[in-house]
């Protein structure tokens, strides 16, 4: 007779997300913390067909570039068993084109409650590449910024996407700079007004407020601090086969 599988016995990996996940992950964790990769930046590369675009206007979704000198701020969340995985598997590589690897993640905070002791750890990413069928790759900024401001897709309107993402990252990591994502918010409030549309309308997906994420072990919210810089993780990449 087989033992009951439970929770203890049940594999845990964290996973970094940098785009949607970091607003709507959609899928059950046990913690949420906020924190950042190095070595990369966060790009609107990835063509999108079937979230948050169709295959006659592809919508635009984030990936990550690599850049020696590039930091990318997210969140990790603590999942343990298959189902996340599945579910993420389907979301984010069968639909979405991305394949997996492991990257070190450094935390925000450090808490002993948590057992997070702000060192870095391994963490499951999803990452877009030139290999895929959806790839867009660099384009000028105002192309992706129209495009998006026009493309919706079944999961909703891809301004959603992109705002959402903007929202999350000043409410949560206040200071915490990102170039391009926030040129490309600009942009797309500036399109969405000028044809007379109510950004309003554009963020109508299945989002309450419990769902934009603050670290779970954090009692007091903090400004993001920048004592990272004399940290140098090493960049090498494995890929995860799931």
């Amino acid at each position: 007779m087989e033992a009951p599988t439970t929770t203890a016995t049940m594999p845990t990996v964290w996973v970094f997300g940098y785009g949607s996940l970091c607003w709507y992950p959609g899928f059950e964790y046990s913690e949420c913390i906020t924190g950042y990769i190095r070595g990369y930046v966060r790009r609107f590369w990835q063509g999108n067909v079937t979230h948050r675009g169709t295959k006659e206007k592809p919508g635009r979704v984030a990936t990550l570039i690599e850049d020696k000198e590039g930091i990318t701020w997210g969140c990790a969340f603590k999942v343990t068993g298959s189902h996340a995985l599945d579910y993420l598997r389907q979301r984010e590589c069968t639909l979405g084109g991305y394949a997996t690897e492991y990257i070190k993640f450094y935390p925000r905070l450090a808490s002993e409650q948590s057992g997070i002791s702000g060192e870095a750890f391994p963490a499951l990413v999803y990452i877009a590449t030139p290999k895929n069928e959806h790839w867009i790759g660099e384009e000028p900024v105002l192309v992706t910024a129209r495009q998006i401001a026009e493309c919706r897709g079944p999961s909703g309107h891809n301004v959603e996407y992109l705002v959402r993402l903007a929202m999350f990252m000043r409410d949560e990591l206040p200071g915490a700079c990102d170039e391009h994502l926030f040129e490309l918010e600009g942009l797309v409030r500036r399109f969405v007004a000028e044809a007379n549309v109510k950004l309003e309308l554009l963020l109508v997906g299945n989002v309450t407020p419990h769902r934009i994420r603050r670290d779970t072990h954090e009692e007091v919210r903090r400004h993001v601090t920048f004592e990272f810089a004399s940290r140098v993780p090493d960049t090498k990449l494995r890929c995860l086969h799931i």
